[in-house]
């Protein structure tokens, strides 16, 4: 058990980060010195306390998947910022100054709402399967499979 956090702690002193997968309770420090630890599901409830992330199966491509959906999640959540700040970048300088109806102002905050809403729900179309590429909104491709 010490080497594999010795090896965790070797791997991270250059500043690499690290992730560690394991299932017993031998794993436990080094998925705890793990910059990301990933418990499988049916391990020790001692690793499962130390990880980060827990697989709900057995399966070692469960772990690739869920770097993907991690990808895919932080990716949605950058589109998200950029059109919340194109809004606040654009619109409410132009309201505060007076050039833009306040009703016009507060449609565009809502649309500004709603669009990332929508494109957070594009999100319902991603397969864990694959690596993440932008998702246009699709609401009836769910009901046709």
């Amino acid at each position: 058990p010490e080497d594999k956090a010795d090896a965790i702690d070797e791997i991270e002193q250059n500043g690499t980060r690290a992730m560690m997968v394991g299932d017993g309770i031998n794993d436990a420090p080094a998925l705890t010195n793990a910059h990301v630890g990933v418990a499988i599901g049916s391990g020790t409830d001692v690793a499962i306390e130390s990880a980060d992330v827990t697989l709900m199966r057995d399966d070692p491509a469960d772990v690739l998947k869920a770097l993907n959906v991690a990808d895919a999640t932080i990716s949605k959540v950058h589109q998200n910022l950029f059109w919340a700040l194109i809004y606040n970048a654009t619109l409410l300088p132009i309201a505060s100054l007076g050039l833009l109806n306040p009703a016009l102002a507060g449609l565009a905050m809502a649309a500004s709402s709603v669009s990332v809403m929508t494109n957070s729900l594009a999100f319902i179309n991603y397969d864990p399967h694959r690596k993440y590429a932008f998702l246009p909104l699709r609401p009836l491709a769910r009901l046709r499979r």
